[in-house]
């Protein structure tokens, strides 16, 4: 069994809001049409607390974008962005969230950024999707959504560890692009086993 899995729409990942994905919501109408596809629609939502560790303001001196060190490796420091009940971390007001049986909310604990659909940034914490789409026999997702060379990229490796077949929609993704990283990110999900596909072949 497939499911549609939409990754990040928000406000503050589409143009405007605080850590903007270029042309970010472009990618809406198409996924709009995708999920009328799917039986089953899965999103996800980063939903961080004020004060995260992840944004550059949390850390004297450092500017968004640089690196720190956390007790789990190397952290990209973003600007303040999705913050729980702001309307940067609401749905993109476009996107139809109508078929959406399941959202995980993601970055949620303060001390740890999370890309991924599947686990936070320590790769042991999981956020229960995985069990999720055994329980319902799910083997195969599509993947949609902001940002490619990030929470894409690392939803679709991790979904792939955990033995599950996935696509990426290429007219459905967006990336940041900080120095190469959405040709990389390209690279590390097919290499990992992802395959590429377009809406056009989901929607003929």
């Amino acid at each position: 069994m497939k499911a549609l899995l939409i990754v990040d729409v928000q406000n503050d990942f589409c143009p405007g809001g605080a850590l903007e994905v270029p042309n970010g919501d472009t990618i809406v109408p198409v996924i709009n049409k995708l999920s009328k596809q799917f039986d089953v629609v899965i999103q996800t939502q980063d939903w961080h607390p004020q004060g995260h560790s992840s944004f550059a303001s949390s850390h004297e001196e450092k500017q968004p974008f640089e690196t720190t060190k956390m007790p789990y490796g190397e952290q990209v420091l973003w600007p303040d962005h999705c913050v729980q009940g702001s309307n940067g971390a609401n749905f993109h007001p476009d996107l139809d969230t109508d078929r959406s049986q399941l959202i995980i909310r993601k970055g949620f604990r303060k001390d740890i950024d999370s890309y991924s659909a599947f686990f936070e940034n320590d790769d042991a914490t999981t956020t229960g999707l995985t069990g999720y789409l055994r329980e319902r026999n799910i083997d195969t997702l599509y993947t949609v959504g902001l940002a490619t060379d990030f929470c894409v990229k690392w939803s679709v490796i991790d979904g792939l560890k955990e033995g599950f077949n996935l696509y990426v929609v290429e007219d459905a993704v967006k990336g940041i692009d900080i120095e190469g990283s959405v040709g990389q990110a390209w690279s590390e999900m097919t290499e990992a086993g992802a395959q590429k596909i377009t809406s056009q072949e989901l929607l003929t």
